[in-house]
């Protein structure tokens, strides 16, 4: 396999023609997503920092949180050219996140959880360098920007439209029932909606809002691609719980240092990032 970048690909190769259609006169090739236009794509980034700068009132945290976006991104583009579904792009949108886009749609059920497994798992790497600084200087911010980005990870993977949570989750229901997975996730993507305007995050809210409708307009779900099979259903929910244990486990890691090492005030700390508990 090529290596491919979130940009570009390196070696420029196309894919080979399909056999079966080779009889039926040529057709033009599909047209490749070049991806974000590089200026487009730095004003959405310094806007996106200074939205973070503003909401956050750190510039580590806003820095911590734009960097652990495109960690996350990229461990969903490496997935993805991983899978056969590159080369992958990222995508930076204002105010809300970023994306990772790929040129097919995965081949299986599988792939697709794996690719949406791959972003918060590969992007709490980004704690690193923050934990780093944090040992060299003694500055509590940079324990901060690392708990934001494991916080960040954690909270993708609710399972709520359009949310990695959703993508990986939303196929071990189906195996079980088709409908089980169209009513779970509109309803805790409601409880979504409710948590992010019921705590200020109205961005996030209405951003949710909108995904859940889009979902409500869909039909059948999930009909190109089939449905895991039973090993592969457990797998996924294997890896998913696995996953939201260890990003969980690094937001209170990043707390600990703070609280002396003790694990309930640590605890207590990330749930009010959630606007559970006291302020």
């Amino acid at each position: 396999m090529s290596a491919e970048g979130p940009w570009g690909s390196r070696d420029g190769s196309a894919p080979a023609p399909d056999p079966a259609r080779r009889l039926s006169g040529p057709r033009a090739a599909p047209r490749e997503d070049k991806g974000q236009h590089p200026v487009w794509a730095v004003v959405s980034t310094l806007l996106m920092a200074g939205f973070l700068w503003l909401v956050t009132g750190s510039w580590v945290v806003a820095v911590a949180v734009l960097f652990g976006l495109f960690v996350h991104e990229y461990g969903h583009v490496l997935a993805m050219n991983r899978v056969g579904m590159g080369p992958a792009r990222i995508y930076v949108i204002p105010f809300l996140g970023g994306l990772a886009k790929g040129q097919r749609e995965p081949k299986s059920e599988w792939h697709g959880v794996l690719v949406s497994l791959a972003g918060p798992a590969f992007g709490l790497l980004a704690m690193l360098p923050f934990v780093g600084l944090w040992a060299a200087t003694g500055g509590d911010a940079w324990l901060m920007g690392a708990f934001f980005i494991a916080m960040i990870n954690l909270l993708n993977l609710l399972p709520a439209p359009p949310l990695d949570g959703s993508k990986a989750l939303g196929p071990v229901l189906t195996r079980v029932h088709p409908r089980l997975e169209q009513v779970a996730l509109l309803a805790v993507g409601g409880l979504a909606v409710w948590w992010g305007l019921s705590t200020g995050r109205l961005i996030l809210a209405v951003f949710l809002g909108l995904a859940v409708i889009g979902h409500l307009k869909r039909g059948v779900w999930r009909t190109a691609w089939g449905r895991l099979s039973w090993p592969e259903a457990g797998r996924s929910l294997a890896l998913y719980l696995l996953t939201a244990a260890v990003c969980a486990a690094a937001a209170i890691g990043a707390l600990l240092p703070l609280t002396g090492g003790a694990v309930e005030p640590a605890l207590e700390m990330g749930l009010r990032f959630f606007g559970v508990g006291g302020r």
